[in-house]
């Protein structure tokens, strides 16, 4: 029996260590540190004298990793972030469970090597499951924090954010070993070299963006305005008159950010005239985005053509020197609580908290390639907030033609947090992803430009700038192995535990089964 001193003193330090990942996070990035954030966490959960103890901790270390990742997100949640924490924090218990087994007490070299692929495998697990859009999305990957290194955007390349996540967790397993048991440092140096052979072997053979042309994009990032009754007209406002400041520059398009403009195009013909007027005197095509409720006539034809009907959405508009082009994307993926509030009739409560959506915004029904007209050809695939955070949306524009990525983002209302920088860094993974460039635009900062390989292209537009920048970006063909063949990463991940688990089921059936006794012997007849 634990004592209770000791068990609450293993209870806050289990949520202190699932807390230190953060710092490999932007603001801080210190991209480095996610190599060894994990140790403290792991240390301790091979430490625990039961797995239900294992198990207490590992749920405390997820809660408080989510705490620790998504902690800005308290102006809007308040109190309710803590019982979202507690829900996903559940999500590390298996996890929690496989690090006891594999690595606790004095592993033997097989399971200390059998620990070094199944403990990253039971890690992604968890990234999965919590990457479903219902319970947030994928943002705060372990992988994602690898954004700005050169060798890792070359693994998500080949398998995703997900690979990358893989081989940070492999190598905090071989430091764990290093650390705590000597007799398996020969598998733990081994499980080094094969993690840096991995990546040497990526960085010299995957195949390489192939450069094509380049286009000419300006992002309009109005900065912050005042709330108000008015505050969406002052919005559109500054942007227009950013935009117009471009006059005279050769253009293939101009982004604005999310919820740029805050009424339906087809409500208001007089934004839809200026914008036009906007786009004729720049000479490029705008691609606006629209937060408004759709009219009832649009709603009826937008669900006539599979759209998704009225209410109110936030959508992508390309618009041309003629006005609306037709292209139009509706978000599909919403933020839980921010825009819907999940099951409203039962946490409808929390719009009285926080700053929870009051009404449920409309999903969209498809991705959509847009078609830059006079662009030579090049599409783009629009994408909205928290859509950048899910890989499989970029690549499935990359798929159907996009050449060309484009995220719609406002962080306003976490200015001073780590969020905006989050965001912006999660253009890099994408680009690296899809060997194809991404643009993150943003009403307030940070909005920011990646090459095809992830690389920055251009200035940073910080937090609170009022300005329009001009980027030249280099369009790339060919596919990437992770367009190719998608998340299959995962797909190995899952097969991997679930025949490991198959076979740990096997071996205690047999174990379970009674060992045949001794024979009777032959029973003796009368005549006998």
């Amino acid at each position: 029996m634990i004592p209770r001193r000791t068990r609450f003193a293993r209870a806050a330090a289990a949520v202190a260590a699932g807390a230190l990942p953060c710092l490999a996070f932007p603001a801080p990035a210190l991209w480095w540190w996610a190599y060894a954030a994990l140790v403290p966490w792991m240390l301790l959960l091979r430490s625990a004298p039961t797995g239900r103890r294992a198990a207490v901790e590992g749920w405390l270390g997820g809660a408080g990793f989510i705490l620790a990742v998504h902690h800005w997100l308290l102006p809007s949640l308040h109190v309710f972030l803590l019982p979202v924490a507690a829900l996903l924090g559940v999500l590390w218990i298996p996890w929690a469970l496989l690090v006891r087994t594999l690595l606790g007490g004095v592993p033997t070299p097989g399971r200390a090597a059998a620990g070094l692929v199944l403990v990253p495998a039971g890690w992604l697990l968890s990234e999965l499951v919590r990457s479903w859009q219902g319970l947030g999305g994928p943002w705060g990957l372990l992988g994602a924090s690898q954004w700005q290194v050169g060798p890792a955007l070359r693994l998500a390349s080949v398998g995703g954010v997900w690979l990358v996540s893989l081989l940070v967790v492999a190598v905090n397993c071989a430091l764990v070993l290093l650390v705590a048991v000597p007799s398996a440092r020969a598998p733990a140096v081994a499980g080094l070299a094969g993690c840096a052979v991995l990546t040497g072997a990526v960085w010299q053979w995957a195949p390489r963006p192939e450069v094509s042309g380049g286009l000419r994009v300006a992002v309009v990032q109005p900065g912050p305005v005042a709330d108000g009754p008015d505050s969406a007209e002052r919005r559109f406002a500054a942007g227009e008159r950013l935009t117009r400041a471009l006059a005279g520059r050769p253009l293939d398009l101009v982004v604005w950010g999310e919820s740029s403009v805050g009424a339906d195009l087809a409500a208001r013909p007089d934004l839809a005239r200026r914008l036009a007027a906007l786009s004729a005197e720049v000479g490029a095509p705008v691609l606006v985005n629209v937060d408004a409720r759709r009219p009832a006539e649009a709603g009826a034809a937008a669900a006539a053509g599979g759209g998704g009907g009225e209410g109110i959405f936030k959508s992508s508009v390309l618009v041309g020197p003629g006005g609306p082009t037709g292209d139009r994307y509706d978000k599909m993926r919403l933020v839980p609580f921010g825009e819907y509030v999940p099951a409203r009739s039962v946490l409808g409560w929390a719009t009285s908290v926080g700053r929870a959506a009051g009404e449920d915004r409309r999903r969209g029904a498809a991705p959509v390639v847009m078609e830059l007209p006079d662009g030579a050809g090049v599409r783009i695939g629009p994408l909205v907030c928290v859509e950048s955070a899910f890989p499989d949306m970029g690549r499935h524009l990359v798929r159907e033609g996009a050449g060309l990525l484009v995220a719609q983002s406002a962080t306003s209302t976490f200015q001073e947090s780590w969020a905006p920088a989050q965001h912006a860094s999660l253009a890099a993974l994408r680009a690296a992803e899809t060997g194809r460039p991404v643009v993150h635009a943003t009403l307030t900062g940070i909005s920011a430009v990646h090459g095809p390989s992830g690389e920055p292209v251009g200035p940073r537009l910080p937090v609170s700038a009022s300005t329009a920048e001009v980027y030249e970006i280099p369009l790339a063909r060919g596919t990437t192995a992770y367009v190719r063949f998608g998340d299959w990463a995962v797909a190995a991940s899952v097969l991997l535990l679930a025949g490991c688990g198959a076979g740990a089921g096997v071996r205690a059936l047999r174990l379970r089964r009674p060992a045949p006794g001794p024979s009777a012997p032959p029973a003796r007849t009368a005549r006998g």
